[in-house]
């Protein structure tokens, strides 16, 4: 049973947030050899949207109010799980947060720091290259920008 969730720090469950930071260090840490700072303190701030299939996270955002990372609404950690990727789960996933972000929010802009590799996934769903490529933890990065 797929059930999308969408919640603030404190209203995750300890059982929810142990599975994003555990989806989340698979992820990024595993599977792309990052190492960096995944605990932030800016996830308190932030709200947490997911895809749970029987109580696992299969994907994750969370998008985080203006002023925090950048001027604008930030979506940030997007990932999908390895076997559940290929599925349109993803886009789903990021045209939820901006549907949160615009109708819930009330928010014009959305800024993103993507894994450039992503560019097309991201101009698909509206967003707009707004910087060079840069590296981030070692990995190449593009700054992009949606506006409704």
């Amino acid at each position: 049973m797929m059930n999308w969730q969408i919640k603030e720090f404190n209203q995750l469950t300890t059982k929810e947030l142990y599975e994003i930071l555990k989806v989340r260090a698979e992820v990024f840490v595993v599977e792309q050899q990052c190492i960096f700072q995944d605990l932030d303190s800016k996830d308190e701030v932030s709200y947490h949207l997911f895809l749970e299939d029987h109580s696992e996270i299969v994907a994750y955002l969370r998008i985080l109010p203006p002023n925090i990372s950048y001027s604008e609404v930030a979506i940030g950690r997007v990932l999908t799980k390895a076997e559940h990727r290929k599925k349109g789960i993803s886009k789903k996933l990021v045209q939820n947060a901006i549907n949160f972000v615009t109708d819930r929010l009330g928010e014009q802009a959305i800024r993103i720091s993507a894994q450039a590799y992503l560019l097309k996934f991201y101009n698909d769903l509206g967003f707009e290259p707004v910087s060079e490529v840069y590296l981030e933890d070692g990995i190449e990065h593009i700054e992009m920008l949606y506006r409704k």
